[in-house]
């Protein structure tokens, strides 16, 4: 079992007015956050700057990864063919200058959910000009038409998450994902438009070694990946995987 969770982990709890006026916002509009169906932590740092990552197609996924909190099934909700309005409206209303746009796994869907990712990419930009628009998006299965239906969109960063050191994908994720098809999503998002910055993440605390940390990072430079965020891993509900170790700051240094 680790320790206790250490000092340098502990955030403020929500407060304020520009965390209330994104609170207030996101639910008088029916809008998703990952902030919440995740049960992310950094929620109240986060809203309260007055920014949020929304979350498309609905809120439950339809892959069941051991480290996440999202509501999972064989089916997720019907798509809201608004949701892309609703989200640049938000945008508009809350003044932001950049949007990230992330999702559940959609298998359900003919087009595993890029269409809609597309749409509403299309309406921040239309209403929003001059808007950065960041997507974290499933691995669509490493098809290449549907990424491309995302890229196609105009996003300026493409992003997709290997989650985790190779060893550990089996323990972590779902089975119908992988390492080596999370890294072809993003050497395809590259294909197709070089230019695009591409980004992925990997969590810590849950077993790796420092080699396989140095493996991962390696690999993901040889799809072209541009930026690679590292955070600790936090388990978010009692049925979720357990911390097997605290990274200290001064090892993310």
């Amino acid at each position: 079992m680790p320790e206790r969770k250490p000092k340098w982990l502990k955030v403020k709890l929500p407060s304020g007015a520009k965390f209330g006026e994104v609170n207030s916002l996101i639910h008088s509009l029916g809008l998703h956050s990952v902030c919440e169906e995740a049960v992310c932590p950094n929620k109240a740092e986060c809203w309260g700057n007055g920014t949020a990552t929304f979350l498309v197609l609905g809120s439950t996924c339809t892959r069941h990864c051991q480290f996440c909190a999202v509501n999972t099934g064989r089916e997720g909700e019907p798509l809201d063919s608004n949701e892309p309005k609703k989200i640049a409206d938000a945008v508009k209303k809350l003044k932001l200058g950049y949007v990230v746009l992330t999702s559940v796994d959609r298998d359900d869907l003919p087009d595993l959910g890029s269409g809609h990712f597309a749409e509403c990419i299309n309406e921040i930009k239309a209403n929003n000009p001059g808007c950065g628009v960041e997507v974290l998006t499933p691995d669509f299965r490493a098809k290449e038409e549907f990424i491309k239906k995302v890229i196609d969109a105009g996003p300026d960063v493409f992003a997709h998450n290997v989650e985790v050191v190779r060893s550990l994908q089996k323990k972590a994720r779902d089975a119908r994902a992988s390492y080596e098809t999370s890294l072809k999503t993003l050497k395809i998002a590259k294909e197709i438009n070089p230019k695009i910055r591409a980004k992925s993440s990997l969590m810590l605390g849950l077993g790796e070694k420092k080699e396989e940390i140095l493996q991962a990072m390696d690999d993901l430079i040889s799809v072209g990946c541009d930026y690679l965020t590292i955070g600790q891993y936090l388990q978010p509900r009692n049925g979720n995987l357990q911390v097997y170790g605290y990274v200290s700051p001064e090892f993310f240094k």
